[in-house]
């Protein structure tokens, strides 16, 4: 069964919270079975996590270069269409005119587009930046705990 990091992360905490806690003293005894194998769990879903925001990135990437593909070809499209214009005698300066309209309007999709793909990519980034975060204050958290009580020991 598969568990996602913030469910393995909740049972490690889980089991901390509820470990007996010695008699005059503020640690704990807790399964080392049930600990080691929360932490065997991570090391294996976290890899899982990496290349699901790997596979995030390339994606938001493929989406950024269809949209610049887009945007090229809409731009292509802009110049051949002014340049039709321009060679017709009665529209020159009509043409002229349109076609900077057409580019600037492709150059302002291409733009947005772009901005869009990138935001997608900073808000998928920044949400896995928290998760990560919170992984890390908890691993620190149970590193100093167990840091504790390992030089609080005779």
């Amino acid at each position: 069964m598969s568990r996602d990091l913030t469910t393995i992360l909740d049972a490690l905490k889980q089991a901390v919270e509820q470990a007996r806690s010695m008699p005059m003293s503020s640690s704990v005894l807790v399964s080392r079975a049930e600990v080691l194998d929360l932490i065997g769990q991570l090391r294996a879903t976290l890899p899982t996590e990496l290349a699901d925001a790997d596979e995030l990135l390339a994606t938001a990437a493929e989406v950024q270069a269809r949209a610049h593909a887009e945007a090229e070809q809409v731009i292509a499209a802009a110049r051949r269409r002014a340049d039709e214009l321009v060679s017709a005698e009665q529209v020159v300066a009509a043409a002229g005119a349109r076609s900077a309209e057409i580019v600037a309007e492709a150059e302002r999709i291409a733009g947005q587009l772009r901005r869009e793909a990138d935001d997608y990519c900073d808000r998928r980034l920044a949400d896995f930046e928290i998760d990560l975060g919170r992984l890390l204050s908890q691993v620190q958290a149970g590193r100093a705990k167990l840091a504790g009580r390992l030089g609080g020991s005779p």
